[in-house]
């Protein structure tokens, strides 16, 4: 046996020795799936299968990449670079650009990005003269978007009465003609949108049959990862490439299908069994990854879903900490409890800043978790946030680069035709769109026959405008010779994009030539990493596919040491030592708009599944009372997935909620009262709804009778210390302010005053009455 199979369990091994016929292979969070998807792909090769013949499909480059140099180092560098391995974007572009004559495009296409998308769409509005309030340019690109997952071409979109009767409903009658508009206005640029690479193969694969038969008898073995995640227009394409040899591998757990909005079909992987003869069904359970405590209560939650595959994940690992979870006050308090967990961890453990993450439902949760690692001097980067290529100053040097090898590419060119300022008006522009139109032409043609085409343009912008086109038609003379570094470092000096950046001595401007520095940097190192790759030139056109299909996870070279940031959904894949998953709440985690039908809520149960198992050795789960959403502090109840989880695995650490008021009255009046059943304000109690029964929140929820609470007494915090013997030096501990040194007490009776040194926030004076400080020493 190959040396490296003997690093694989039972398990493992059985799917990896399967050679020929349609395979799954279940496997469950941990269990080593990419080492099977890895390790298969070499033992195809060894078996004598040519790298040429084999397909590899993920999710994510970062994937592809790792998979391809484990494969490297069992096989050697020269094979493995002849492997068709990538995401099902970059594979299909791949392909696209082979054969795009046949539909009628450039084979150096541009591939438009969201925000290219989103501009060309409020073009199109703006020229129609429609209501901006009522179509709004993201709703329709996500519509159009939606769409074209579906395979819903414009003319299937004519041919539906439904569809178009329901546009009408939501007072959008011209969304078919909108969409026309953009399909018609991408073809002309010469450019695709995402949706397209996916949209356009399976146009290739179905009017083509000989293009089909061509890649059916290349793609002899196909393997795809994370099957759960594939939409419809992805799941064609796959079945249409392996009907003939029917070598089809496909790996993914159905407990964490968590991209239904991006139109992933959880039915792709449920009927898989139902779409090939004889089968081969293989589970991956054993998982490597996380703790017993974790992977029961993973389980627990998971086992709550109606759909599912049998499978039943088990780990041979220590039994570990429970999943501890902690109830704040505000998010506020949410956000200074995780700093300073991991700020304690940091110190008691010696981890490092990348042993944590941070997981959020929303993007706007982090900033109460930013402000809190920020005041505590802890490294963090947000992950998903404005990533580098969709900087303003970047995206303008790349629209240069669009232009040169696509010069119909509309949006690049009205991007910089006027950037850096060179006299050429919006209604210049404005005029040179409408001639494009009615002459059919793409802009830059139009631009290059200006004497010939009546538009009402004075001689001085002529002039300026010809001085564009014969700037844009050198830099394409250069491009012929030129790697895409030397072309960039050109083009940003001629172009004046340099000297544009370097005028602005702005903290902001700096930062504007720093990023203009990296990315020139960036091309360095793609021009010399293309050298070592098999059919590649470091061209521009290679470069710009490459930044086009980038994410912002890719770009992580994990170089420096940062806790991570990030939502759930871009955690998927990935794990941590310690992992702290917030904002659990009813309405916010489930999140409200997706709680109307049963499917959306077992969505919502994976999507907590997927953020509980990203932990190896320790999670929290936190939940605030109250938390500001859209500027307004809401009361909020913990969410019913903490309820789910077994009690047997948690241990709720939460300290006893004191009361956030004075009262006024005495108790008194009101008869005998214990003194100590007012002290303490009790929260609304949350129901959770559990198949079609509502029932009271659980004990571990009641604040008077908390579970594996400490009693006051014994950790030394004093509600009121202005009652106690507090002293000058004595050290205390503040929630918020961490330790500090008592330096001046001052006052008598209820307005005792402190002034203590912090060693977060400095010396702070603290009314002692209403102060939640501990006496430590």
């Amino acid at each position: 046996m190959e040396k490296y199979l003997s690093q694989l369990n039972e398990a493992q091994l059985a799917p990896t020795l399967q050679k020929d016929g349609p395979m799954i292979v279940i496997a469950g969070a941990g269990s080593g799936k990419t080492r099977v998807l890895t390790y298969r792909i070499a033992y195809l090769m060894s078996q004598g299968v040519d790298a040429f013949n084999i397909l590899a499909l993920t999710f994510t480059n970062k994937a592809a990449r790792e998979m391809k140099s484990r494969i490297a180092t069992i096989v050697g560098d020269s094979e493995a670079k002849n492997l068709w391995m990538g995401t099902f974007h970059s594979v299909f572009a791949k392909i696209l650009r082979f054969e795009a004559d046949r539909l009628g495009y450039p084979s150096n296409f541009t591939i438009y990005d969201t925000q290219d998308s989103d501009r060309l769409i409020a073009s199109i509005i703006k020229e129609m003269d429609l209501d901006k309030d009522v179509y709004k340019y993201k709703q329709i690109r996500s519509r159009i978007s939606s769409y074209k997952n579906s395979l819903i071409t414009v003319k299937a979109y004519f041919n539906n009465p439904e569809l178009m009767e329901a546009d009408a409903m939501a007072r959008r009658p011209q969304m078919g003609n909108i969409y026309k508009q953009y399909v018609d206005r991408c073809f002309k640029a010469g450019a695709m949108d995402f949706d397209d690479l996916l949209l356009k193969t399976n146009e290739l694969l179905t009017r083509f049959p000989e293009v089909l038969a061509k890649y059916q008898d290349k793609f002899r073995y196909i393997l795809v990862d994370e099957y759960q995640d594939t939409n419809h227009s992805q799941y064609l394409i796959v079945r249409a490439l392996s009907d003939r040899f029917q070598n089809i591998c496909v790996v993914g757990d159905d407990a964490q299908s968590i991209y239904a909005f991006r139109g992933a079909n959880i039915n792709n992987i449920l009927n898989f069994q139902k779409d090939y003869d004889d089968v081969k069904l293989f589970r991956l359970e054993q998982n490597y990854r996380s703790t017993k405590n974790i992977v029961n209560a993973a389980n627990s939650i998971i086992d709550k879903n109606q759909t599912k595959l049998d499978k039943v994940v088990w780990t041979a690992n220590d039994e570990g900490a429970k999943i501890k979870v902690n109830r704040s006050l505000t998010d506020g308090d949410e956000g200074r409890f995780v700093a300073s967990t991991i700020f304690e961890t940091k110190m008691q453990e010696q981890q490092k800043n990348s042993d944590f993450a941070v997981l959020y439902r929303t993007n706007a949760q982090s900033r109460a978790i930013e402000d809190a690692l920020r005041k505590r001097g802890i490294e963090y980067r947000i992950y998903g946030g404005l990533s580098f290529y969709q900087r303003k100053e970047i995206k303008d040097v790349l629209s240069y680069l669009r232009l040169i090898i696509n010069p119909s590419d509309e949006e690049a060119l009205k991007r910089i035709i006027n950037f850096p300022a060179r006299g050429i008006g919006q209604t210049t522009v404005d005029r040179l769109v409408v001639a494009a139109n009615r002459y059919d032409k793409s802009i830059f043609e139009v631009l290059k026959n200006l004497s010939t085409i009546d538009i009402s343009i004075n001689s001085g912008t002529r002039n300026k405008l010809q001085d564009f086109v014969t700037m844009v038609e050198s830099f394409q003379v250069m491009n012929q010779t030129a790697t895409v570094f030397e072309l960039a470092e050109h083009v940003v000096k001629v172009s004046g994009l340099i000297r544009e950046f370097n005028k602005d001595g702005t903290p902001e401007g700096v930062a504007r030539m720093e990023n203009l520095e990296e990315l020139l940097n960036g091309m360095k190192d793609f021009v010399e990493g293309q050298k070592e790759l098999a059919d590649t030139t470091g061209s521009l056109a290679e470069f710009l596919e490459d930044v086009a299909l980038a994410t912002d996870l890719d770009a992580d070279k994990g170089n420096s040491d940062h806790v991570a940031l990030m939502t759930i959904h871009l955690a998927k894949g990935l794990e941590f030592p310690y992992v702290f998953i917030v904002g659990l709440e009813e309405d916010l985690f489930p999140s409200a708009m997706s709680m109307n039908t049963r499917s959306e809520l077992e969505e919502e149960r994976r999507l907590f599944y997927v953020a509980l198992t990203r932990a190896e050795k320790q999670a929290y789960l936190t939940y605030a009372l109250s938390r500001y959403r859209w500027g307004k502090l809401i009361d909020a109840d913990p969410s019913r997935f903490i309820e789910e989880i077994d009690d047997e695995y948690l241990d709720v650490i939460t300290p006893i909620e004191e009361q956030r008021f004075n009262p006024m009255l005495s108790a008194d009046i009101f008869g005998d009262v214990e003194p100590n059943k007012i002290r303490f304000k009790k929260p609304k109690q949350p129901t959770f709804k559990k198949k079609g029964t509502t029932k009271s929140a659980p004990e571990k929820f009641k604040i008077s009778t908390p579970k594996n609470l400490k009693p006051v007494a014994k950790t030394g915090a004093s509600t009121n210390l202005f009652d106690n013997n507090l002293v000058v030096g004595n050290i205390v501990k503040h929630l918020r302010f961490g330790k500090g040194e008592v330096l001046k007490i001052e006052g008598v009776g209820s307005d005792v005053k402190a002034e203590i040194k912090f060693e977060v926030g400095g010396v702070k004076k603290l009314l002692l009455r209403f102060a939640k400080l501990e006496v430590i020493g």
